[in-house]
């Protein structure tokens, strides 16, 4: 009997496991206005837009996506840029990060944890 609900958990684990690691097709993912954005996130996406200038030397670097939350794309699709926060005298945890062709962008309040769509 042991045995059973050994294979039963493990089961249930990796079934888990394999949830946890699903890729987002996009839908998955919340949105937020361009409006609800904090101040400094606006401001960072005009600079996106713009292509620069950026205010830390890794703004523009690939982000990896290693996570999985953001749709499968080829290596080197997505770009990163830090969305300052007030009173922090570090990049902070906020971030802006940008697809290419087609451009889409996500914005993560939590150093990649999660991510909600950019609508405008």
């Amino acid at each position: 009997m042991r045995c059973a609900t050994r294979v039963r958990w493990g089961l249930l684990v990796g079934l888990l496991l394999c949830l946890s690691f699903a890729r987002a097709d996009g839908a998955d993912v919340p949105s937020i206005s361009v409006a609800e954005l904090p101040p400094e996130g606006r401001v960072t996406l005009q600079r996106i837009q713009q292509g620069g200038p950026f205010s830390y030397p890794r703004d523009g670097v690939v982000f990896g996506n290693y996570e999985h939350r953001l749709p499968q794309q080829p290596r080197g699709h997505y770009r990163e840029y830090t969305v300052p926060t007030p009173g922090v005298r570090h990049r902070g945890a906020r971030r802006i990060v940008c697809g290419i062709v087609p451009v889409e962008c996500y914005y993560s309040a939590d150093h990649y944890r999660t991510f909600r769509r950019i609508r405008e």
